[in-house]
C-alpha cells in the first residue's frame, strides 16, 4: 500500500497546534490526509479553573503548525477551538466541510489536567475537566458522526491516558474524565461498526510535552527539589521498564496505523502506548 494511504481523506485534530495534537497532525498529512487542527489560543478569553493545567497556544504557534501540515503537500487550515463551547465546535465543523467537503477522520487530543485532592476538590476545576476531557470529545463527535455513518467510512481515535485505568490520590477529575472517554469511545464504536466506522482511544503514559512540561514543573516546585525539567522528567523514565519516555510521535504513529483500512477490524479498544509503565 502507499504511504499516502490517506490522500482524498481529511482529518480533525483537536488540540492540534502543539504537543501531541501536533505530531498526530503531521503524521496525518504524511500520510495524504488534509487537516484541520483546532487549539485554544492565547487570546481566547477563556475562564480557568482553580488548578487547572491547559497549554494556550499562540497564533504563531498555531501557523507554524498549520506550515508544517502544509509542507506535506495536502491542505490545511487551523483554527482557534474552545471544546467546551457548542457554538466552537459547530463553528469549527462548518468551517472545514465547507473547506474540505468532508471530515473522515477525527483525533480528540484536546485535553487538561486537574489535580487535586478529593477532601477539598473545587467543584469549577471537576466540571471544567470533565468538559474538556469528556464533553468535548461528545461535541465533536456527534458533530461528525453523522457524515462518517452516511458516506460509509469514519475513524475516530480519542486520546485518553493511563490514568483511564487507575487511580491516584490527587487526579480524581483527570481520572474520571478520562475512564468517561474510554466508555463513549465503546459506544460509539458499537454503534459505527455496521456503518463503517471505529472508535478506539489511545491512552499515553507520561509523554514530553508543553502541557507535561508545566506539571513536572510544578512537581519540582511542590516537592521543593533542586532540578530542572528535564532532570526530573528524566527520573520519571528511569521508573518505567523502557527506562525512558515515550515521545508525541509514537502515539501519533499509533494513531494514524488505526486509520489504515486494514485497521478497521481494531474498533471499541483501548490501547496503551507508555513504554511498559502503568501511570
Amino acid at each position: 500500500m502507499s504511504d499516502e494511504y490517506l490522500r482524498g481523506r481529511s482529518a480533525w485534530v483537536t488540540g492540534g497546534a502543539s504537543g501531541i495534537g501536533r505530531a498526530i497532525a503531521v503524521a496525518l498529512a504524511h500520510a495524504g490526509a488534509d487537516v484541520a487542527i483546532g487549539s485554544l489560543i492565547e487570546s481566547a478569553s477563556v475562564e480557568l479553573a482553580s488548578n487547572q493545567k491547559v497549554y494556550l497556544v499562540g497564533e504563531e504557534e498555531m501557523e507554524q503548525t498549520r506550515t508544517a501540515v502544509e509542507e506535506c503537500s495536502v491542505r490545511a487550515i487551523a483554527l482557534p477551538l474552545d471544546v467546551c463551547s457548542e457554538t466552537s465546535v459547530r463553528e469549527s465543523y462548518r468551517t472545514i466541510v465547507a473547506t474540505f467537503g468532508k471530515i473522515d477522520i477525527l483525533v480528540n487530543a484536546a485535553g487538561t489536567m486537574g489535580v487535586h485532592l478529593m477532601i477539598d476538590h473545587p467543584d469549577d476545576l471537576w466540571h471544567r475537566t470533565i468538559d474538556i476531557n469528556l464533553n468535548g470529545p461528545y461535541r465533536t463527535i456527534k458533530a461528525c458522526f453523522p457524515g462518517m455513518v452516511e458516506r460509509k467510512w469514519g475513524r475516530i481515535i480519542n486520546i485518553a491516558s493511563t490514568a483511564a485505568t487507575l487511580g491516584k490520590d490527587d487526579h480524581s477529575a483527570y481520572s474520571a474524565s478520562k475512564s468517561g472517554l474510554l466508555g463513549l469511545t465503546r459506544c460509539v464504536a458499537l454503534e459505527g461498526g455496521a456503518f463503517g466506522v471505529s472508535c478506539n482511544a489511545v491512552s499515553p503514559g507520561w509523554v514530553a510535552t508543553p502541557m507535561g512540561s508545566i506539571r513536572v514543573q510544578e512537581k519540582i516546585e511542590e516537592e521543593g527539589v533542586d532540578m530542572t525539567v528535564e532532570e526530573y522528567r528524566d527520573g520519571i523514565a528511569r521508573g518505567y521498564p523502557q527506562k525512558r519516555l515515550v515521545t508525541p510521535e509514537e502515539i501519533a504513529a499509533a494513531t494514524v496505523f488505526l486509520c489504515r483500512e486494514e485497521a478497521f477490524g481494531i474498533t471499541a479498544e483501548n490501547i496503551t502506548v507508555a513504554a511498559g509503565g502503568v501511570w
